[in-house]
């Protein structure tokens, strides 16, 4: 049986996430913008409890297309505060669209969204080599900057602690730890 991460072990949907997902490199446009919104959206929530309402957003939301997404208007909102599959703060979802259009600038101006937050983080991937959990931070001066830019370019809930969640989610840091049977994959 492979160690994991202790956060994994507690439910199938950590375990399936830990060991297929979490903390590889992403480089997809759609996929990087569905990070930020899910990120966004666990503000103040358990990760599992997004998780567990991952796949009724991608059909609430189009599927993560900011370009679909950027175009919402107010009954848009008023639809998805009535979808119990999502998480229904009308901050938050107000925030995916104010986020999608932001994306979109994003995209024009630096070609892709994953030139722009690669870009800003020059070292990335980070490796680090964590022994226990305890030791993981839950922000750096690397989320710093990517929160200080994003939320300049017109982002919100992008605050310092969910940009680093974001990047390790999204590979641009190796947060796994040393026991890790994933630690040496990545």
């Amino acid at each position: 049986m492979n160690k994991r991460c202790a956060w994994a072990d507690s439910d199938p949907l950590y375990v399936t996430y830990h060991d297929l997902e979490w903390g590889v490199p992403v480089h997809d446009d759609r996929k990087l913008f569905e990070m930020l919104v899910l990120e966004a959206a666990q503000a103040g929530l358990s990760w599992l409890t997004i998780l567990k309402k991952r796949e009724n957003y991608r059909a609430a939301i189009d599927e993560f297309d900011p370009e679909l997404i950027a175009r919402y208007e107010t009954d848009d909102i008023e639809r998805l505060m009535a979808d119990a599959g999502i998480v229904r703060n009308r901050l938050k979802i107000e925030s995916a669209i104010r986020n999608a259009r932001a994306a979109l600038k994003i995209r024009e101006e630096f070609g892709s969204l994953d030139r722009f937050l690669w870009g800003l983080i020059p070292e990335a991937p980070l490796q680090n080599s964590w022994e226990q959990m305890s030791e993981i931070p839950a922000r750096t001066p690397q989320s710093d900057l990517m929160s200080n830019e994003l939320k300049r370019r017109g982002f919100n809930f992008v605050g310092p602690t969910i940009c680093y969640a974001f990047m390790q989610a999204v590979g641009m840091v190796n947060d796994h730890v040393t026991g890790c049977f994933r630690y040496r994959e990545i």
